[in-house]
């Protein structure tokens, strides 16, 4: 048994040496799971080793015992057992489970959860259909015939599985069209089809973080039996719920061309706002130009909000957020100020009339507000590290 503080000392083994790496890496991510870990071990003891050798390494974000409760239940384990503690959990669950990626020394990779939702007893089926079906990624699916979801209290949380099930093949039907259960935690994959770099886990839905970044090819699905957790409480919250429909947008806006699509559908819902104080300013008496130009700061402020916490999330640290905004309030003000300019340009050279030239004026800022936010307002790491000489980190 290893335990191995993430940014911390390395701590020595506390139950005998460390054998040879099995032919699979189980990843076990843990919050408070002192109460589940000992009877996972012993059915991962019952089930796994006499059909393949394994090892077994928890990412652990406790802030109980669980660590201990582990390090005393390993020393019974047939299996090497790791912990890699981190002090502060980065990405949560799925930031978890990309650090037991890195680690796993195992051709095969199993991620599954602490509460024993997840039966251990099907590791090694996972690992042998991958490798029938020559497959990188197999998925433990509840939706398969011979699959169940008991195991998800009461109607809400069948809904809410359901709902972000049909919203992630919606978003992604080439990269999920295959899977039928792309919120499984439950899947094994091969290490060479993973590219830990690459990931940038939000949140709990890790295999959705996989699936999409990574591409693995060939995918292979496995039906189970979602059970009812062993001990303790579920980690499944609305806050949680909330990360995952980001991460579908991050993931969903990763391209360019998906960025582009996003800013100006929230640029469309800018008009809200903004029509909305205009209607309140003119009520009010306030002259129409004026109030134009006072109402635009809402729907401004508005699309910069939502531009921050769906497209740009991940480059916020690259200035300060008084910088974004004065860079973010600029541009978009700016627009006013060059479209028309760009109407008369179109009209008095190119000879179109004034609806054709408004709609192309629009057009142009619109591609050029975008490029100057993305460049100017939410400069990548790597762009900015070049210009001042310093090597990002």
């Amino acid at each position: 048994m290893t335990i191995q503080p993430t940014g911390a000392e390395h701590v020595a083994p506390v139950a005998g040496d460390v054998p040879e790496p099995g032919a699979v890496t189980v990843v076990i991510p843990t919050f408070n799971e002192a109460g589940n870990v000992r009877e996972l071990l012993r059915r991962i003891a019952d089930a796994v080793p006499h059909r393949v050798p394994c090892e077994v390494v928890f990412v652990d974000d406790s802030t109980d015992d669980t660590p201990a409760v582990i390090a005393d239940a390993a020393r019974y384990c047939p299996f090497p057992v790791t912990v890699l503690h981190r002090d502060t959990p980065d990405g949560g669950l799925g930031g978890a489970v990309v650090e037991g990626l890195k680690a796993a020394t195992a051709d095969w990779v199993v991620v599954m959860d602490a509460d024993l939702q997840h039966p251990p007893a099907l590791v090694p089926d996972l690992l042998a259909t991958g490798e029938k079906e020559g497959a990188d990624l197999v998925v433990a699916s509840r939706y398969l015939p011979g699959g169940s979801r008991a195991g998800l209290a009461g109607g809400y949380r069948v809904a809410v599985s359901r709902g972000a099930t049909w919203l992630a093949k919606g978003a992604f039907p080439r990269a999920l069209g295959s899977v039928s259960d792309p919120m499984s935690g439950f899947f094994a994959i091969r290490r060479s089809a993973v590219t830990a770099d690459a990931l940038k886990p939000l949140g709990y839905k890790i295999l959705l973080e996989l699936a999409v970044r990574c591409r693995p090819t060939g995918v292979a699905e496995v039906p189970f039996v979602f059970e009812e957790r062993y001990a303790g409480e579920s980690k499944s919250t609305a806050k949680e719920g909330l990360r995952f429909l980001r991460h579908l947008v991050e993931l969903r806006t990763a391209s360019p061309l998906a960025r582009m699509a996003a800013f100006g559908l929230i640029g469309l819902t800018g008009f809200v706002p903004n029509l909305a104080a205009l209607y309140v300013l003119t009520g009010l008496g306030v002259h129409y130009l004026p109030a134009e130009i006072l109402a635009n700061q809402f729907g401004v402020a508005w699309n910069f909000l939502l531009i921050e916490v769906l497209l740009f999330r991940d480059r916020r640290h690259h200035r300060h957020w008084a910088d974004r905004v004065g860079r973010f309030a600029l541009l978009a003000n700016a627009d006013l100020v060059v479209r028309i300019p760009l109407i008369a340009l179109f009209v008095g050279q190119l000879q179109l009339s004034a609806l054709p030239a408004t709609a192309l004026a629009l057009l142009t800022t619109f591609v050029l507000r975008f490029a100057g936010t993305e460049a100017l307002v939410y400069l990548p790491r790597r762009a900015r590290a070049a210009r001042t000489g310093r090597n990002p980190r």
